[in-house]
């Protein structure tokens, strides 16, 4: 509970629109979230393209670990559906996530 309190702090010292008078404080907790899900997903795609890269080197010499693969596979499905998804369940027309990178 305290890192809770601790974040809402940061936030409030870091971002001079939560703390304004008549601010949106849960809009902007929203818009930042949805930039760090943004930026998230970019890094993690790259390090998904650099893992698909090595499990193609590993096929060339005979050594594919399908287990692996099938877990990278499905973990960047679940990434690229998730902004659908939440965007689905909470009928918005758009949240501000990025489809693409």
């Amino acid at each position: 509970m305290k890192l809770l309190y601790l974040a809402l702090a940061m936030l409030f010292a870091v971002c001079p629109e939560a703390s304004a008078a008549g601010g949106d404080a849960f809009g902007t907790v929203t818009s930042k979230g949805v930039e760090l899900f943004n930026n998230v997903k970019t890094v993690v795609f790259v390090l998904g393209g650099f893992g698909l890269v090595g499990m193609a080197v590993g096929a060339v010499f005979g050594k594919v670990n399908w287990k692996w693969c099938g877990a990278l596979a499905f973990g960047l499905f679940i990434l690229a559906i998730a902004a659908k998804i939440v965007t689905y369940f909470t009928n918005t027309s758009d949240a501000g996530y990025n489809d693409s990178f």
